[in-house]
């Protein structure tokens, strides 16, 4: 293989799935070049234009979900049906994007104040121009299409560095968007290690939208730093699901197997700590331990979840075992991984919370569940995390299950459910403390990727003019007058 070029490699297979070019700083600036005067052209189609092409796309992505499913398997290892979830939740939010875009982005009037009556306010969102996106491996379809659909609906460029490790669903993206658009190079695709990324932040882009690893995110804002480049980072996690008392224990063990396993726990929203209340503990745990022990990970399509993606994965999911059974947690389900990259669902319990499977993300099919007294203390160990990405609180009382929801630290919450705050395309997704800055999907996330822009119009002229030096002091002092009037009391 030539050092200028990276194979993607099935993790299932072994099989070479395509080779791509490590594109260098000189082809990045080329690119981002090329699509701030593709922007132009994006920009000059108008809100109509625009939904009209995104819409197109999006029935090419409908009509060939299933090649897409069968790629995204091929080169990730996830079971083909995973693929087809993903793919549905990115056709939603491509559509969102589309239909809402006008909506949400409008110039809209807003309310002037005592001070400027006499003006007329208005407030205009335009696009930042063009937009870096990074994506990446573990949902190479539904997390990338949180941005650059967004972006484009927005009325931005796009250029799309995908993971070295999913580059193939990536180049499809980009190619189906192609074949749907006919036009300028509007959506482009960079190919490329770590390297490339560096070069795309250097590249002059207008903003970066990045998924990943937190110690990456942290390189790619601190790159952009230098040229004050704005940022979108949706960063690393180990989330957590609270089971209060009296919860509905099958509902709440069927969501933390599906959230811990599912995707070989290769999920960044992934439920890797559980905090069970006492009365439901034990009951909970042999529930979650019947429902591991059924599931059938492997290579083929029907296994439950496929090997994990990365190899470097296994060392730190067998590094996080050892640590929790040295540190006297109980071992429940799974082992100590023995280097195969097909890896048992691993259930372990009474985890000290500072060791390094509750500290550390460990982005394998792992989950820790140890046992509290309230919910409280349950909100309480799930915020003593540098993370804050996403939670889930299983619980009857709606009351009490709200009131822990808004107490979380974190930027999501499912209630008696596991991620579905992802289906809902009009609610923001991001995370606080070390699991990102800024917000995708939704209105948030249509803002993201736009420069709001404060325009006042004089309608007629005050008879006391307070921004000149002509005025006459005995004006402001007039003015002061009505404020402490108004204001004085303090209500």
């Amino acid at each position: 293989m030539s050092i200028l070029e990276r194979e993607s490699v099935s993790p299932s297979s072994g099989e070479v799935v395509a080779a791509f070019p490590i594109m260098g700083a000189e082809g990045v600036r080329l690119a981002v070049d090329t699509g701030r005067i593709a922007a132009r052209w994006w920009g000059d189609l108008g809100w109509d234009g625009r939904r009209a092409r995104l819409m197109a796309w999006k029935g090419a992505f409908a009509r060939r979900a299933d090649e897409l499913a069968h790629l995204v398997h091929r080169e990730t290892g996830k079971p083909v049906d995973d693929a087809r979830l993903e793919i549905i939740l990115a056709i939603d939010h491509l559509n969102w994007a589309a239909r809402n875009a006008e909506r949400v982005l409008m110039p809209r009037r807003v309310r002037s104040g005592i001070l400027t009556l006499n003006q007329e306010a208005t407030l205009c969102y335009e696009p930042m121009g063009v937009v870096g996106v990074i994506g990446p491996w573990n949902y190479p379809v539904f997390t990338p299409i949180g941005s650059i659909a967004y972006a484009l609906a927005a009325g931005n460029a796009v250029v799309f560095k995908p993971s070295e490790w999913s580059t193939a669903v990536g180049s499809w993206l980009v190619e189906s968007f192609g074949e749907a658009v006919s036009g300028l190079p509007v959506l482009q695709l960079i190919t490329g290690d770590g390297t490339t990324g560096a070069a795309l932040c250097d590249s002059g882009v207008d903003v970066v939208s990045f998924t990943g690893s937190t110690a990456v995110g942290k390189k790619v804002m601190a790159a952009c730093a230098a040229t004050l480049t704005p940022v979108v980072l949706e960063c690393g996690g180990k989330d957590a699901l609270l089971v209060d008392a009296h919860a509905d224990v099958e509902a709440a063990a069927d969501a933390i197997a599906f959230g811990a396993f599912s995707n070989a726990g290769q999920t960044c929203v992934g439920v890797e700590r559980v905090y069970a209340h006492t009365d439901v503990y034990d009951e909970l745990l042999a529930s979650l331990s019947r429902r591991a022990q059924a599931l059938l990970p492997g290579h083929d399509e029907d296994a439950s979840y496929g090997p994990m993606t990365m190899p470097s994965q296994v060392d730190v999911v067998s590094r996080h075992v050892r640590d929790a059974v040295a540190r006297g947690g109980r071992l429940i389900e799974g082992g100590v991984p023995d280097g195969s990259r097909v890896i048992n669902p691993v259930v372990l319990a009474d985890v000290p919370e500072d060791s390094d499977a509750v500290v550390k993300e460990t982005f394998g099919p792992l989950v820790v569940v140890n046992r509290v007294h309230s919910l409280d203390e349950g909100v309480d160990r799930a915020n003593a995390s540098r993370y804050g990405l996403a939670a889930s609180i299983f619980s009857r009382d709606r009351s009490r299950a709200m009131a822990a929801a808004r107490r979380l630290q974190s930027g999501m919450v499912s209630i008696n459910s596991w991620v579905m705050y992802a289906g809902v395309p009009g609610l923001p997704w991001g995370g606080v403390k070390e699991s990102g800055v800024g917000r995708i999907h939704g209105a948030d996330g249509l803002r993201s990727f736009c420069q709001p822009k404060s325009i006042v119009r004089q309608r007629f002229a005050l008879p006391i003019a307070l921004t000149s030096f002509e005025r006459n002091p005995r004006a402001t002092k007039a003015m002061l007058g009505v404020f402490r009037l108004l204001h004085g009391r303090g209500r």
